[in-house]
């Protein structure tokens, strides 16, 4: 296993990537050159240089701070609206996938509901509740990713539900909790694994959206999408000042999804891994 792990490029690229991108916010307090808040408008749209690594902004404050501190809002946004929509989506989708019937009619007409509205509806309507906020921003998204995962969950109990330990289970009397958390689930793992990395990914990019446009966190707490928000005014005049940011999403996102087809590829049986 450790051999194919080295040997997935996508995966040690992908893994690399989001170490480093998440390594370096959480760290951001200790590795962060400047404080991110503080404001310098004799410094303001500096170009890179040795004192400013990528810049300054509109108000001279740091953007390599402030986009290792941006990383902790957009990343913590992204990581609980994933973990919010998979512990609410997977128990359904695995619940609706293994008894079928009326239960699994009901379910589908909730997600073929959730699916009838954009992502951005849900954000506007959430958003208009709770003022705009991480936690909102959270919630918006999470509500949006709700409905794939238990699509996604629900297609890979079906997979496995007419297997022969699944019927072995249930005929030794075996409670259905028990034979589908503890013997369906982990067949569906690598499934599972693949949709959490991608929905981060997702979900990260959906953040810096919603930032952008003034619905998640709110200044002067920095955030990628904010920070793109900020610089599209200044785009001719100080172009480094979008470039920074952008690049952190573009990268940020491509790794997660490196992360994701590698393990997709690593738990695939029907990969054959030679060595």
């Amino acid at each position: 296993m450790c051999r194919a792990i080295w040997r997935s490029k996508s995966l040690v690229c992908g893994l690399a990537i989001a170490l480093v991108f998440v390594g370096g916010s959480l760290l951001a307090p200790i590795v962060a050159p400047y404080p991110p808040a503080k404001a310098n408008y004799q410094e303001r749209l500096l170009p890179p240089s040795p004192a400013h690594l990528m810049g300054t902004d509109a108000h001279g404050r740091d953007t390599l701070s402030r986009l290792l501190y941006g990383g902790r809002v957009s990343l913590k946004v992204g990581f609980w609206a994933v973990v919010l929509s998979t512990l609410v989506g997977l128990p359904l989708g695995q619940m609706a996938g293994f008894f079928g019937g009326h239960f699994d009619t009901i379910i589908g007409r909730i997600t073929d509901a959730l699916f009838a509205f954009p992502s951005i509806l849900w954000a506007i309507a959430i958003v208009a509740i709770l003022g705009p906020s991480e936690r909102g921003a959270i919630l918006a998204i999470a509500v949006s990713r709700i409905a794939l995962t238990i699509r996604i969950s629900r297609g890979a109990v079906l997979s496995e539900r007419g297997k022969q330990y699944v019927e072995a289970s249930r005929a030794l009397g075996s409670s259905w909790p028990f034979v589908v958390f503890r013997g369906v689930l982990p067949n569906c793992a690598g499934t599972i694994l693949v949709l959490l990395s991608l929905g981060l990914a997702v979900s990260v990019l959906a953040e810096a959206g919603l930032s952008f446009l003034g619905m998640s966190a709110q200044p002067p707490t920095p955030s990628w999408g904010s920070m793109l928000q900020e610089s599209q005014r200044y785009l001719y005049e100080s172009p480094w000042f979008a470039f920074f940011p952008g690049m952190t999403v573009f990268l940020v996102v491509l790794g997660l999804n490196l992360l994701g087809d590698g393990i997709r590829d690593l738990l695939d049986p029907r990969r054959e891994w030679a060595g």
